[in-house]
């Protein structure tokens, strides 16, 4: 057979972890281009040669994915490889009918193809959309493992948008490490955490040479908590999935690629933010769990949140700031930000709309649906200074933070301002304590 030409659909993530996995060392196929979406400036790159190996000697480009069509027809690819999560239906089957009316075939890899076993126990965390409280999912069973005495190294699902080559393998101790790495705000929001609770936490680009780096830590390793990203199935075979649904959000949870993929793969489903979501809604998800995968042990929690300072909230003007990815492709109205604005009081949400300058202003032309939040868009230093710009523009008496860092630590906030915690409570039983039981048994009896 003719050697396949292949495009890989991407989103600096799953693209590269399938190009790794699935095509790296195999000549029946030669990887063409990467296309990149949802992420601002991951274009105009290199996949680079050391990491693609001894086929790409001169490493693969990196193309704007409005670029598809005519890649396709220049290049004579075969089939498109579509490599990255939280899109609904529509979209992913849309851009299928794009690449075969250009003439290639479309196709998605699942996970025999690209999940790698590890040596050491692993308990994945992944979620049905973004924002549905994974993180804090992840934060619990951490807190849980380490309280029975395990160590326990987290690996961060991939989020490199600077240097390819030198994000190959990163390694998070302190919160200097962030720093030494040249973090963006969406990185740091998600290994900050972990770090603040004494885990280590790994990520970077090449899956396999991260994982074996931490089975063999030099802190030691007793278990791998993989912790997804947007709503994406784990790189690495796990010995229990875990998969984080949101009421607020019902039917997304069967609508939304690779989402469905992530329920039906669980072995445990949270139905989180129960304590804010509308009854009939947590019956059509507990309904659809059901429906896909009744094989799975489902645990209801809430959403509990917490404010350093109330005084900054209550009777005040606020501009509340939420997690970036979780406003855009994310597609929430509601976050702990605006929950935390009604509970303590506020007396007007600000709408940061007009204020708004640069790369930020750009954001809400591209997801007009935000409505009057500010999404904390960090993906690089411009955005982060327009970030600043807009916060210290906007006419608010104060500033709602609802990121799971301290934003004041990366970007100066010119406004009284309040920090917004979130943690993840289950309410009755089962809880995470009786589903990590069995597993916490076994690796201590190694």
């Amino acid at each position: 057979m003719a050697q396949q030409k292949i495009i890989i659909i991407g989103a600096a993530g799953r693209d590269f972890h399938n190009f790794n996995t699935s095509y790296r060392d195999n000549p029946d196929y030669n990887v063409v281009a990467f296309t990149a979406a949802q992420i601002p400036d991951i274009a105009d790159r290199k996949y680079p040669a050391s990491l693609a190996g001894k086929l790409y000697p001169n490493g693969i480009p990196i193309y704007e994915q409005s670029e598809l069509e005519k890649l396709i027809k220049e290049l004579d690819v075969d089939e498109c490889i579509f490599s990255y999560s939280d899109v609904p239906y529509d979209y992913v089957m849309s851009l299928g009918a794009r690449v075969n009316a250009a003439g290639a075939a479309f196709s998605m890899l699942g996970h025999k193809n690209t999940m790698i076993k590890s040596t050491k126990p692993v308990i994945a965390v992944g979620a049905v959309r973004t924002g549905c409280g994974k993180s804090q999912t992840s934060r619990r069973i951490a807190e849980i493992l380490m309280a029975a005495g395990l160590k326990v190294i987290a690996i961060r699902h991939p989020m490199p948008y600077g240097d390819l080559e030198a994000q190959k393998v990163q390694r998070f101790a302190t919160i200097d490490d962030l720093k030494k790495h040249n973090c963006t705000i969406e990185e740091m929001e998600e290994y900050e955490p972990h770090i603040e609770r004494g885990n280590v936490i790994y990520a970077g680009v090449d899956y396999e040479a991260i994982l074996r780096a931490a089975e063999n830590d030099p802190d030691g390793c007793d278990v791998i908590l993989w912790d997804g990203g947007n709503n994406d199935f784990s790189f690495y075979k796990p010995d229990l999935m875990v998969t984080v649904t949101d009421p607020h959000r019902p039917g997304h949870e069967l609508s939304y690629y690779p989402g469905e993929v992530t329920l039906r793969l669980a072995d445990v489903v949270v139905i989180n933010k129960i304590d804010s979501a509308d009854y009939e809604n947590i019956l059509a998800v507990r309904a659809n769990i059901e429906k896909v995968n009744p094989r799975a042990i489902v645990v209801d929690a809430a959403s509990t949140i917490s404010v350093d300072n109330a005084a900054a909230i209550r009777g005040k003007r606020v501009l509340v700031v939420e997690d970036g990815p979780t406003l855009t492709h994310g597609e929430m109205k509601i976050g702990a930000g605006i929950v935390a604005a009604k509970r303590f009081g506020a007396a007007e949400i600000v709408d940061p709309r007009p204020y708004a300058v640069g790369k930020i202003a750009e954001t809400f032309k591209t997801y007009p649906e935000i409505g009057n939040l500010l999404p904390a868009m960090g993906y690089g230093e411009e955005q982060m200074r327009d970030l600043a710009a807009t916060i210290d523009k906007t006419d608010c008496d104060s500033v709602i933070i609802a990121t799971p860092i301290d934003l004041a630590r990366v970007i100066k906030v010119n406004k009284p301002s309040t920090r917004v915690a979130y943690e993840l409570q289950e309410i009755g039983t089962p809880d995470m304590e009786d589903v990590l039981q069995d597993l916490i048994g076994k690796i201590k009896s190694k």
